[in-house]
């Protein structure tokens, strides 16, 4: 029976769709999936049931839910942040919650200007001269900064490091593969962490069209070697790729100081909640050569006047870049977005300005550093187990596993680190702690109090 609000379920009309696109079943559509994953049989949902029902079911669900004592220790790519409600208040505003692909100037002028205003700011953070005006998380952005770097470059090689994030290590894979892109991991000093120059120096060839570096780095510590990767990477005639978590930028000194060609991030910490994961804010920025404006990936806002010159305007710029005019050649498959999350990041950043983003970096390094201290004096802990500098994030090495660890605090109404055996087997049970302003002096202490206990 024919769907009510979907038209193609017609039969007939079904029918003929599905012999323009050749195939003779729905199933076809499903022919890379693997026989024997596919499900079988019929979903058993519920219901229907009236409206007040669903109400009470969804609420009795939500009620198994555990409470947690204080915010959680888990990073690793999405991290608790404050998120002002001046922010919630500006993004849930009709004009841009319900807001399109602003291909219209004439009647987008609002939402053209805010993304343009959030271009500026990513510039002004990252110290580079241009940004687009988001993409879908740090990991897209790695991947299509790769790409990019192999057309300037026509090299085929990326050599990243062997302690960045797991999951943006599979996501530059699976861009970089269909282009015949290499990607090569560049080894780590065992006591710092930190990328082992030699290493790279016997890496990078003629071949290589980027070296890509994290600052700070998946594991949290901070990048010291940055100006001489810089060097090495551009004497051999590569990119540098920077990618940031950019409140760690309050502190830090910006990419665009120590010779970054590219900067990619995370702009989730920027006013955007953790959603269970998503959805994430890819920040996208690069240096002022043509060429490389011509070859970045995503939509560029940029300002204008009227014919007359007597009126500011915004408009969607150099858009011959892009899929809906170059199709299958363009920069890059990104497309349609409202880029809401770009819109809660200009409004964070305006709200926190200079100096605020410098006072929150400092507060979460102070409160990084001492959850550091009083984890590391406790008995068959080492914390960190790098000795370098870290921004908000920690490794934390138990002599009992990590499952256990994080087991008995979250039967005491706290969640711990995110466990990195699986992804890292050979520094032991270890884990991920991460700490923001969120954490209070006191949630410190309960953490290494139940971890006493836990420990015991």
């Amino acid at each position: 029976m024919p769907h009510p609000y979907i038209p193609n379920s017609v039969a007939e009309i079904k029918e003929k769709v599905m012999e323009e696109i050749g195939i003779k079943s729905i199933d076809d559509l499903y022919a890379d999936i693997p026989v024997e994953v596919r499900f079988k049989g019929e979903l058993k949902v519920p219901g229907p049931y009236p409206e007040q029902e669903v109400k009470r079911r969804v609420e009795s669900l939500l009620g198994r839910n555990k409470r947690l004592r204080c915010p959680p220790f888990l990073g690793g790519g999405v991290w608790p942040h404050y998120v002002p409600a001046v922010v919630d208040e500006v993004v849930g505003r009709a004009e841009f919650l319900t807001s399109y692909t602003p291909y219209q100037p004439e009647i987008t002028q609002g939402m053209l200007q805010t993304l343009f205003e959030y271009q500026s700011l990513i510039c002004e953070l990252t110290g580079m001269e241009v940004a687009n005006s988001s993409m879908y998380d740090w990991a897209t952005a790695l991947g299509e900064a790769a790409r990019m770097a192999g057309r300037l470059t026509r090299r085929s090689t990326i050599l990243v490091p062997y302690l960045m994030s797991p999951n943006r290590l599979a996501v530059l894979r699976t861009y970089t593969e269909p282009v015949e892109m290499k990607v090569t991991q560049i080894d780590y000093d065992e006591a710092t962490g930190l990328i082992d120059l030699e290493d790279l120096k016997e890496k990078i060839n003629g071949e290589t069209a980027a070296v890509y570096v994290e600052n700070p780095s998946y594991l949290g510590f901070v990048e010291e070697n940055v100006d001489a990767i810089a060097e090495v990477a551009h004497d051999a005639g590569a990119l540098f790729i920077v990618g940031v978590d950019p409140i760690s930028l309050g502190l830090l000194r910006p990419p665009g100081d120590y010779g970054a060609d590219i900067v990619v991030g995370e702009g989730q910490p920027l006013g955007n909640h953790m959603n269970f994961g998503g959805p994430l804010l890819g920040i996208f920025a690069c240096r002022g050569d043509q060429r490389m404006i011509r070859q970045m990936p995503g939509r560029i806002i940029g300002m204008t006047t009227t014919v007359d010159g007597s009126e500011r305007g915004f408009v969607m710029t150099l858009q011959t870049r892009e899929q809906h005019i170059r199709r299958e050649r363009a920069t890059s498959n990104i497309c349609t977005n409202q880029a809401l999350c770009a819109v809660a990041a200009a409004v964070y950043l305006s709200l926190l300005g200079p100096n605020g983003l410098r006072e929150l970096a400092e507060l979460i390094t102070s409160r990084a550093h001492y959850a550091m201290r009083r984890i590391g004096e406790l008995t068959g802990v080492r914390a960190p187990i790098f000795s370098s500098y870290h921004f908000k994030e920690f490794t934390v090495s138990f002599e009992k596993s990590v499952e256990e660890v994080n087991r008995g605090l979250l039967a005491r109404g706290i969640h711990g680190g995110k466990s990195l055996i699986e992804e890292f087997p050979e520094l032991g049970e270890t884990a991920l702690y991460c700490v923001t302003e969120l954490h209070s002096k006191e949630d410190i202490d309960l953490l290494v109090s139940a971890l006493e206990e836990v420990l015991e």
